[in-house]
């Protein structure tokens, strides 16, 4: 955890860096929010732990640890759900599955799984939990983290860094000027299409360049 605290303290100071020599508006408004997104993740970190404690519980882990990047959740009225496949987990003493939990994040740590050790790190979640509330499950292959919601609503997303990308999205279509915000929506679909939706964009703008050429735009009558 101390490591990653640092990783993201480096990446906010050269975040910075490059913000004092931006000077193109849209270069600066990525670069304040990627800031902002970096301070949002290093506050919500829990505590450095104490160099003993710390040092303790990395030798007691051991061959090598992996970092878990695949999940799938869902939500009910109470808890939001989190799974996370590992094959043969069930296997393992209830004592080498650990989850901790605060009211913003959790720490899932899987210890000595077929000679390796997984963690995941959710920081900063959408909304408050309740950590007497939450808890874990094994279950065959999979491990379930359940948060238990503070306030029975929905959530959107899992974190609050989640949202505001998606937030960040959609303002860059919401623009002054419709036809921009078009285009930008059209080279995003055209960047992640299959090859016919690339064939259809692209026939769809040849046709639109031809009418323009030869002066045959529709006109409202």
């Amino acid at each position: 955890m101390a490591v990653a605290r640092e990783e993201l303290q480096k990446d906010l100071e050269e975040v910075k860096e490059l913000l004092q020599k931006a000077t193109r508006k849209r270069v600066r408004d990525v670069l304040v929010a990627e800031k902002h997104k970096l301070e949002l993740e290093i506050k919500s970190q829990p505590p450095p732990k104490p160099k003993d404690v710390a040092e303790e519980e990395k030798s007691s882990l051991g061959g090598y640890t992996v970092k878990i990047n695949s999940y799938g959740w869902d939500q009910s009225d109470k808890f939001v759900k989190i799974y996370i496949s590992l094959n043969g987990v069930q296997k393992l003493p209830a004592e080498n599955v650990q989850v901790n939990f605060t009211e913003r994040s959790f720490d899932l740590l899987v210890k000595n799984l077929n000679g390796k050790n997984y963690t995941m790190t959710f920081n900063n979640l959408l909304k408050p939990i309740s950590v007497e509330g939450s808890l874990r499950k094994i279950k065959t292959d999979t491990v379930l983290v359940m948060c238990k919601k503070k306030q029975e609503e929905k959530w959107d997303c899992l974190t609050q860094v989640e949202k505001e990308s998606k937030e960040k999205v959609k303002s860059d279509y919401d623009m002054a000027d419709p036809s921009e915000g078009l285009m930008n929506m059209l080279r995003k679909i055209y960047a992640e299409g299959d090859d016919e939706t690339k064939r259809t964009i692209n026939k769809a703008w040849v046709e639109s360049r031809e009418k323009q050429y030869k002066g045959d735009i529709p006109m409202d009558i």
